[in-house]
């Protein structure tokens, strides 16, 4: 019985480190995005959209590459610095999950537990608007993740031994 407990804590610790690092990767993707964004301030972030579509052969006039283009018509630096910030307090808050999750704590369980179930029904939606094995993934990959840290939560707060 206690080599089955020592296995699952260390199952438990590898679930949490690898969601840990998952994190980790998504703060630095919306890092970079923010970076991104601030390297535009001041400049023509029409121009840099438009050389974006040219670069990945997109046509403008489809409707991705259109609403992109309009958007970054749309931008200024007020907007740009508005969009940078909300990027790089999103990749604080993942850094800081990542952080806690990577040391046990209790307290990111819980805002990992939280923040993935926010984007529950915005997958749901995006599932009924089209399916495809993109959407499906992600609404899989984070149902499991949100499970698995609502089980570490009830086993580690109520003290439950694992099963």
């Amino acid at each position: 019985m206690r080599f089955l407990f020592a296995v699952q804590i260390k199952v438990d610790r590898a679930g949490l480190q690898t969601i840990a690092i998952f994190e980790a990767l998504k703060g630095s993707i919306i890092l970079l995005a923010g970076v991104g964004l601030m390297s535009l301030v001041h400049k023509d972030a029409q121009a840099a959209a438009e050389e974006i579509v040219r670069q990945f052969h997109l046509n403008p006039a489809s409707r991705y590459p259109h609403i992109f283009l309009d958007a970054a018509a749309s931008l200024s630096s007020g907007k740009l610095w508005l969009l940078a910030g909300g990027a790089f307090l999103y990749a604080a808050i993942r850094f800081s999950e990542a952080y806690g999750l990577w040391h046990e704590r209790a307290w990111a369980e819980w805002l990992g537990a939280v923040s993935g179930t926010f984007y529950l029904p915005i997958e749901v939606y995006e599932l009924m608007r089209g399916v495809n094995i993109l959407k499906v993934s992600l609404l899989v990959l984070n149902i499991g993740i949100v499970a698995f840290l609502g089980r570490a939560i009830y086993r580690g707060r109520l003290g439950v031994p694992s099963s």
